[in-house]
This record gives C-alpha cells, structure tokens and sequence, in this order.
C-alpha cells in the first residue's frame, strides 16, 4: 500500500477536527467541574455558569470549520501530491494547535470566573471577560488557517 498526497491530506483535515474537539472537550469539562461545584450551592446562577461552563467549546467548531474547508480544497482537486498535501497540513496547523491549546486555558479561565461570580453575582460581565479573552487566540489561529489555505495550490 503506498501513501499518496489526498490520504496525507484527510488525515490533516482530520487532526484538525479531532485535535480541537479533544481541546474543547478539556476545557468544557474543567470548566464543568468549577461550576458544577459553584451550581451545587447557588443553583439560581445556573445560566451564568452555563455560558462559562461553554466557552471553550467554541474551539471545536473553530477546528470543524477548518476541516471542513480544508475538504473543500481536497474535494476539489485532481490529484494532491505528497508536497502540497504537507502545504495543506501546515495551513492547518495554527489551528490545530491554537484550538486544542486555547481550549484548556479557556477551561481554566472559565473556572476562575465561575469562582468570581460565585462570590460576586453581580460581576458576570466582568468575570466573562477574562476567558473570552483567550478566545482571541483561538480566533487568530482559524484567521491565520483561513488565510494560510489560500496560499496553498491544489
């Protein structure tokens, strides 16, 4: 069996999908775990803790949206050569491993918000800021995917 260039692809495309779906996954569940503990005390800010709590599982569809895109090139080409294949990859790149990375930190931020507004009700608006913040970068990773897959000649 020989590897050729659409295989190398798909499995570019694919990383890019399950590597920020596994970041999401870590972060929605660490965020969970703080406001779970937070909704077990104050169950009257449960949709405060819920926006928290979903932050970071923006970064999957941030992945799938680079994915999907990425199929679109690779459907749509004749043939994909090993060499543009690893063109297609590194395009893919910022995102694989600025969703999978921003995700957790997102997870974490989440947490300690969830950990402000169990103490302050009245300062959601604030204690939000501070993981939406860390979704910038996950934000600048799929930029920089969308604007690195128009480089890329299939």
């Amino acid at each position: 069996m020989t590897i050729d260039g659409t295989s190398v692809a798909l499995i570019g495309a694919g990383l890019t999908a399950g590597l920020s779906a596994v970041g999401s996954a870590w972060g929605v569940g660490l965020a969970g775990k703080a406001t779970s503990a937070v909704l077990s005390e104050k169950p009257n800010l449960f949709g405060q803790m819920l926006v928290l709590q979903a932050l970071p599982g923006t970064q999957g569809f941030y992945g799938f949206i680079a994915m999907f895109l990425a199929l679109g090139r690779i459907n749509a080409a004749t043939s994909i050569s090993i060499a543009q294949a690893l063109q297609l990859m590194g395009a893919l790149l910022p995102v694989m491993f600025g969703t999978l990375i921003s995700a957790y930190w997102q997870g974490v931020a989440s947490a300690g918000a969830a950990q402000m507004v169990a103490k302050q009700p009245e300062s959601f608006g604030r204690a939000v800021i501070i993981p939406a913040l860390v979704e910038t970068y996950a934000i600048l990773s799929l930029l920089a995917t969308i604007i690195l897959l128009g480089g890329v000649t299939l």
